[in-house]
């Protein structure tokens, strides 16, 4: 089946996310988010009296991770300043022009003769 030559064309190449994909997509982040933090606070905990640096991070990263995760999953869907045209106008093609007369590709017949084409059978 030919498409019709004047129907537009949907361009799909800068279609945004699907709300539902964006949604999940930020909720994974945010349970990764906090998988590390409630680690980081475990691993403080565990550590405090052998090494008290790394316990000193873990607790950093208890009590800071927990605002990154909530401003990463609130921020909202990706932006998308310049989207492209949701219709894309149908290729012209382009026409043929006329054969100049002048020059002609192949000698046809004369006006008023008769063309023939050479008989195979002639040469033997």
């Amino acid at each position: 089946m030919r498409k019709q030559s004047g129907a537009e064309v949907f361009r799909i190449t800068g279609a945004r996310q699907g709300l539902a994909d964006d949604v999940r997509g930020r909720q994974r982040r945010y349970v990764i988010s906090m998988s590390v933090r409630t680690l980081s606070v475990v691993a403080a905990a565990v550590l405090w009296n052998v090494e008290r640096y790394v316990a000193i991070v873990g607790l950093a990263l208890g009590v800071l991770l927990p605002y990154v995760a909530v401003v990463i999953a609130n921020a909202g869907r990706e932006n998308t300043p310049s989207l492209p045209p949701t219709f894309v106008p149908a290729p012209t093609l382009p026409e043929l022009g006329a054969a100049s007369l002048a020059d002609p590709a192949e000698p046809g017949p004369e006006a008023g003769q008769d063309f023939r084409s050479p008989d195979p059978n002639a040469g033997s």
